[in-house]
């Protein structure tokens, strides 16, 4: 039997690559595993083949490591791709993504999934994806592409309409993250919780989130979030990073209780996904919800500054012990490799899972994995509310697909203006000179049409 072929696009972000193949080295059935790295950066993909090498060293690992500046060499006979790349990187589009939605007065906290800096990342991403599900088509088309590549919905649907044939699943880890962020506050053991989701990426919802009582029986914990969170108790703080001081979580407990359901992404992201939270001259509102503004570009250059210390003890140290994470990449590939099932929530077409959000939109469900592939699971139809609110989310990435599929460049105004927090914030006249000011900032990063 051949030992499986994972191949990375995206191979320079190392933290990533080694908590993802970290994980799937963990796997019995993956040690034996080939792993194919490619990225357009030597230097970094040197870096992830020194770390990824420790760490196989570490676990007894007996497969090899391949690495590539071209992405066709790296995909051959791939039975994996996983993919996670920026496009432009922190420097220079996602500064610019912020300082010019700054200079008309639009602000933002992560900036990479809705909103103009959403609309633009994917404006200047999907390219890139296709390029790979072109490659993928030529040299392995049977393999399942793993994607972490925000904007996830709006990536997501792009390459479904394009490249319907190519097996491939958008991943988050904001299901299981928050599960565990609810367990925090609750004190108690995420595998305490009990819950079904559904909705879209970054606005998915809790349809039901129970734990077991003193009798044994599951029930709801929603009265005891919503009581505690009336009593000032929860969100509790978290004090192990800067990062978690700044996001205390008081948008989505928010939400919740004035939805009667817990959203799954975190409060930094919710908060510039509605039109509530961020107004010009509210400071109050800000402060009130202790909403991160600049947090993306805040967390880029920390990272940036860690990682260079990081890389130091990597490359120093012997071999590298890393514990398993709670990214589904690793499950998703044991699962269709072996057979053995597991569960997983994923990004995938809209066919009949959620009644009341458009066919053919991209949902995150629920997926069973197992040998013949990813296989979601139909939801029905979800609280009226909560499919209202997504669906001001996916008028956004309707148009957004729709300008890059058919080069109408029309439709990127239409979507800044259907954004609801741009909408909120800025009027017509503004939103267009915003969009204007976008697309010059970013020429040689967007697609030549839109400057045709």
């Amino acid at each position: 039997m051949k030992n499986p072929k994972i191949t990375f696009i995206g191979a320079g972000s190392t933290i990533f690559v080694k908590n993802i193949l970290g994980d799937c080295l963990h796997k019995p059935a993956l040690k034996s595993a080939t792993i194919a790295l490619m990225d357009i950066d030597a230097q970094r993909l040197e870096d992830s083949r020194i770390v990824i090498q420790k760490l196989m060293d570490s676990l007894d690992a007996t497969g090899k490591i391949e690495c590539h500046l071209n992405q066709k060499d790296a995909l051959l006979d791939a039975d994996f791709v996983v993919v996670a790349f920026q496009i432009g990187g922190y420097e220079p589009c996602t500064v610019t993504d912020f300082d010019v939605c700054k200079k008309y007065g639009l602000e933002q906290t992560i900036a990479d999934t809705l909103g103009p800096g959403g609309i633009m990342r994917g404006l200047r991403t999907i390219p890139h994806l296709w390029s790979i599900c072109e490659d993928m088509t030529d040299v392995c088309p049977d393999a399942t592409m793993l994607n972490y590549v925000n904007p996830m919905a709006i990536n997501t649907w792009a390459m479904f309409e394009k490249f319907p044939h190519i097996k491939q699943v958008g991943l988050c880890h904001s299901v299981q993250g928050t599960a565990e962020e609810i367990a925090h506050d609750l004190d108690c053991q995420p595998s305490e919780l009990r819950y079904t989701c559904a909705g879209i990426n970054h606005m998915a919802y809790y349809l039901t989130l129970e734990k077991r009582n003193e009798d044994g029986e599951f029930e709801s914990v929603y009265p005891e979030m919503l009581e505690k969170y009336e009593q000032g108790a929860i969100p509790k703080h978290k004090t192990d990073t800067a990062q978690n001081q700044r996001c205390q979580n008081l948008v989505r407990y928010e939400m919740f209780k004035r939805l009667g359901y817990f959203v799954t992404e975190s409060s930094e992201h919710f908060a510039e996904y509605t039109p509530y939270f961020i107004k010009p001259n509210r400071p109050d509102l800000i402060e009130k919800f202790s909403i991160p503004l600049d947090e993306y570009p805040r967390r880029c250059k920390e990272q940036v500054a860690s990682w260079k210390n990081d890389m130091e003890k990597y490359q120093s140290a012997d071999k590298i012990d890393v514990a398993e994470s709670h990214e589904y990449a690793s499950e998703i590939i044991n699962s269709i490799w072996t057979g053995t099932p597991s569960i997983i929530y994923g990004n995938v077409r809209n066919d009949q899972l959620i009644d009341n959000l458009p066919q053919g939109c991209c949902v995150e469900v629920a997926c069973v994995v197992d040998n013949n592939g990813i296989h979601p699971t139909k939801v029905g139809k979800l609280p009226s509310q909560l499919a209202a609110l997504m669906q001001t989310n996916i008028n956004v990435q309707t148009l957004v697909t729709e300008a890059i599929l058919t080069e109408n460049k029309e439709a990127i105004y239409h979507a800044t203006m259907l954004d609801p927090h741009t909408a909120a914030v800025l009027s017509i006249d503004e939103i267009y000179a915003l969009v204007d000011d976008l697309i010059a900032s970013h020429k040689g990063w967007l697609p030549e049409w839109i400057y045709n």
